[in-house]
């Protein structure tokens, strides 16, 4: 564990108070009132961190000097020992908890986040496999209060989609799922195997931070915006007006296809929530890219090609092949609620590794 000198204990504890004197002044506008606020709530957990570790360490330090003090009568110095050896177990979980709260942050954490699940190989199966990949990304956003709202929807002839895409609002939703991106992938009995012979599909997973209007500026001129009738699966008609939306995003070739809605306009306000979310992840990819030595946890890139995840039906289990992690729970993961240990995991995986990494600089 990286030992976190009291001079930066100092420091953090000097801030807050700075901060709050700055806060109680009677001349701030509204802005920089606004400003210090955020301010002020990012750092006072690190300062109760910060605050904590310091009160252990100075009653560690006086019951050593107790201990180590000949003039004090024997069963007080057994009382201090055992105090001491009490507080030196407690000390590192502390230090931990601060070097955490300490750690550079994703700045898109505490973001939105755009869902999109596709079938992959697999055909029909895919894509009643992506369907319950939604379901039970759905569920799961209900257990964290989470607000689900489905975008978009291509629907496969024989149930579940063939792609989907999502938007879901929240405390710190994007911190929580940026770890689900990649290749899942289902071993079960199709509905449609007479045999009983397992087969393996597909379904990929992308998560992306919800970008805001001020995120992505987008020229007029950089878009073509066709609009056409919308259809069903199978060509079935949906509407009798040309409602549906396709843009393309002229300087990267990014297409975003919106249909779901009966007004064009609705219909083109999403699409485009979706083109300016893609845009930012690109943003974020470049610069990701030029960031010398860029950090690859034992969680993975994200990278889409990536299979992070099995559901075998037969076996009743779920595998995360980037930790190591088994669970023999799949019908409670895929309900929703069980997801939350493997999110967790995920998470405690990255944090121990970016600890890991400071430890090394």
């Amino acid at each position: 564990m990286t030992q976190i000198s009291s001079e930066r204990i100092a420091s953090i504890e000097a801030r807050k108070h700075e901060l709050a004197e700055a806060m109680a002044r009677g001349d701030l506008s509204r802005d920089e009132f606004v400003q210090l606020s955020k301010d002020y709530a990012a750092i006072e957990p690190v300062a109760a961190a910060a605050r904590e570790v310091r009160r252990l360490r100075a009653e560690l330090d006086v019951l050593n000097g107790l201990v180590a003090d000949p003039t004090a009568e024997a069963e007080l110095r057994e009382m201090a020992a055992a105090e001491a050896d009490d507080i030196r177990r407690r000390l590192p979980d502390a230090e931990r908890a601060l070097a955490l709260k300490l750690l550079p942050r994703d700045a898109a954490d505490e973001r939105a986040a755009m869902l999109e699940v596709r079938a992959g190989t697999g055909g029909d199966e895919a894509a009643l496999f992506a369907g319950d990949l939604l379901r039970m990304y759905q569920r799961f956003a209900e257990t964290q209060g989470w607000r689900f709202e489905l975008i978009s929807a291509s629907a496969s002839e024989v149930g579940g989609y063939k792609e989907a895409i999502a938007s879901i609002h929240g405390a710190g939703v994007f911190a929580k799922l940026k770890f689900e991106s990649g290749v899942h992938r289902v071993q079960r009995v199709p509905v449609t195997e007479s045999g009983g012979r397992i087969h393996t599909s597909a379904a990929t997973v992308a998560v992306l931070p919800e970008a805001e209007d001020v995120d992505v500026q987008i020229d007029d001129k950089d878009l073509r915006i066709d609009v056409y009738r919308s259809s069903g699966p199978g060509g079935q008609s949906v509407n009798t007006t040309d409602s549906a939306v396709r843009i393309t995003h002229l300087p990267t070739g990014l297409v975003v296809i919106q249909q779901d809605e009966k007004s064009q306009h609705k219909n083109k306000a999403k699409a485009l929530k979706v083109l300016r979310t893609r845009l930012f992840e690109l943003e974020r990819e470049r610069l990701a890219s030029e960031r010398a030595g860029a950090r690859k946890s034992m969680v993975g890139s994200g990278d889409r090609s990536e299979r992070i995840r099995t559901y075998n039906f037969p076996q009743g289990r779920v595998s995360d092949h980037r930790i190591n992690l088994t669970l023999h729970k799949l019908e409670e993961v895929l309900e929703g609620p069980g997801l939350t240990e493997i999110v967790d995991a995920l998470v405690a995986e990255d944090e121990a590794e970016r600890l890991a990494g400071l430890e090394e600089a």
